[in-house]
């Protein structure tokens, strides 16, 4: 493991905003701030909001700049990522912040039901073979059930084509209405349609990525009720084909293409 890495984990120990809790600690202890967010955190009853798999935080962090009347909070397994959001929320005073490093589907240990009021998946892995890995799945609708509001707010933005028309399908299925639906965020789009800016103006370490090989970039809201019977749709999507090497490798044909021109004349 490298220096810097090394160097991050230590200080990750010492930002009061970040909770590091393997699982050994919550099965024999619990966590102390379940059921106790508002009370003893965050110290006021405004929303919760959930960024899952936040990476380097810059959408829990600009999200918290832009929105001082919620609360938010960075969940993610990756500590050494998660370190950029956390210093940023530590430097800038951010008092509407945490970050809690563990995996998505210890929530349940975290949160008590009714808790969390809004859940953004921000560029996550599409998971296009493992449906019951896949954030947006209705396994994890049942996940999020068990800490969530009533109609909690549900968000999903990402360049996935096949994530994007997944979790559409499988809200239209189970009538989960869309408040919001556009294959192009960054497309001209009246006024009117009701976007909260920050959708455009915080772009994440991938999103910008996915910009700048001119992919576009898809987003997803709806209320996700307490109870019901949730199905998986059966539609036939088809798989992103740049997504068939590692995470963050482009393989799209015509985006090798792209890069072989610009290669070529430097």
């Amino acid at each position: 493991m490298g220096k810097n890495k090394l160097r991050k984990f230590s200080d990750m120990e010492h930002i009061d905003c970040v909770f590091q809790y393997p699982f050994g600690v919550l099965r024999e202890k619990g966590f102390p701030l379940k059921g106790r967010w508002h009370s003893d955190y965050f110290h006021n009853d405004r929303p919760i909001v959930l960024e899952l798999g936040c990476g380097k935080g810059e959408y829990t962090v600009g999200l918290a700049q832009r929105h001082p009347e919620c609360n938010f909070i960075g969940i993610d397994i990756k500590g050494a990522r998660m370190w950029t959001g956390a210093t940023q929320a530590r430097d800038l005073g951010l008092g509407n912040v945490a970050f809690l490093r563990t995996n998505i589907e210890l929530l349940p240990h975290f949160f008590a039901p009714g808790e969390v009021d809004s859940v953004w998946i921000t560029f996550p892995d599409p998971q296009m073979k493992k449906v019951r890995k896949r954030l947006t799945g209705t396994r994890f609708m049942n996940l999020y059930r068990e800490v969530a509001k009533d109609n909690a707010s549900i968000n999903l933005k990402t360049d996935s084509p096949f994530l994007y028309a997944y979790t559409r399908a499988m809200a239209k299925l189970n009538g989960l209405n869309l408040a919001a639906d556009t294959p192009d965020l960054y497309a001209d789009i009246p006024e009117s349609a009701g976007l909260d800016e920050s959708l455009r103006s915080i772009r994440t370490f991938y999103e910008q990525q996915w910009l700048s090989r001119g992919l576009s970039i898809k987003y997803l809201s709806f209320a996700l009720p307490a109870t019901g019977d949730l199905a998986e749709p059966d539609d036939e999507i088809p798989f992103d084909t740049y997504r068939s090497f590692a995470r963050g490798t482009l393989q799209c044909p015509q985006l090798l293409d792209e890069a072989d021109s610009e290669t070529s004349q430097s």
